[in-house]
């Protein structure tokens, strides 16, 4: 069993939803990161995702895209996060899922970059851009390494396809809530419900949500249509760039703790 499927065994066991924060590395600079993933993980964080900053974002919606590009300004790369991250991991009791897209892995080569993650402390792999025809080239070697490769099902995916990424998908699976990139929006959209029954009746698998949820009675909808997890990015990375880096570790550690509350 992985570390993340023994964190939502552990919550399904004690009928908790998961809270997933993300947070892009290096916005607004690395040791801010590490001070916000300490303070994500003491502010009830299930597991923590983490972006690492790239030049072509295509999931991303504006404010993700602008907190990497301020990251990429201050020189952060895949190496300074993995270095960060061996000095941050061992004080958390959170798992980190890594989101990166998939050329960066390509340069790097496959087991390079899964052996540099692994000893970095990262349990999971969200890549946006993996399309599941091409899956198998980083499922097969990361299960064999420890590392689950969260695939995405999009609002607009076929039965046929769900069915197929969701057998594939390691970890969780997840589920995206809109159509388009991420951002803050202020209505969940319905069909998220159907989408859940509609896994659910294929997979065992937990499936977390994802994209467009900024707001404690969303994720409290979210949980109760049935998700294992809720997924928020762009609402915390809004908040920790926003005064000083201690007032935006301050307002992601209030806003998180509000959102942990309407999952409880």
């Amino acid at each position: 069993m992985t570390v993340i499927s023994d964190r939502f065994q552990n919550l399904a066991q004690h009928q908790q939803c998961a809270f997933i924060p993300f947070i892009t590395a290096g916005d607004p600079d690395l040791h801010t990161t590490a001070e916000a993933l300490r303070v994500l993980d003491r502010s009830g964080a299930s597991m923590i995702e983490l972006g690492v900053p790239y030049s072509d974002p295509l999931a991303d919606g504006p404010v993700i895209q602008a907190a990497a590009t301020r990251a990429l300004q201050k020189g952060t790369n895949l190496d300074a996060v993995l270095e960060m991250l061996v000095a941050t991991t061992p004080d958390l009791q959170a798992p980190i899922i890594l989101f990166t897209y998939y050329n960066p892995i390509l340069n790097r080569g496959i087991d390079n970059f899964l052996s540099s993650i692994k000893k970095a402390g990262v349990a999971g792999l969200v890549v946006p851009d993996l399309p599941l025809e091409e899956s198998a080239n980083l499922l097969e070697p990361a299960a064999a390494i420890g590392i689950d490769l969260i695939l995405l099902v999009a609002p607009t995916s076929s039965p046929e396809r769900i069915e197929a990424i969701a057998r594939a998908s390691q970890g969780f699976i997840y589920l995206v809530s809109v159509t388009g990139v991420t951002g803050i929006r202020t209505k969940i959209e319905t069909r998220v419900s159907s989408l859940l029954e509609q896994i659910r009746k294929i997979t065992d698998k937990p499936i977390g949500v994802g994209f467009g949820i900024s707001q404690a009675e969303q994720a409290k909808q979210i949980k109760d249509w049935g998700a294992d997890a809720v997924i928020v990015g762009s609402a915390i990375v809004k908040r920790l760039a926003e005064g000083t880096p201690q007032q935006g570790l301050s307002s992601i550690g209030e806003f998180c703790q509000s959102l942990n509350l309407a999952l409880s």
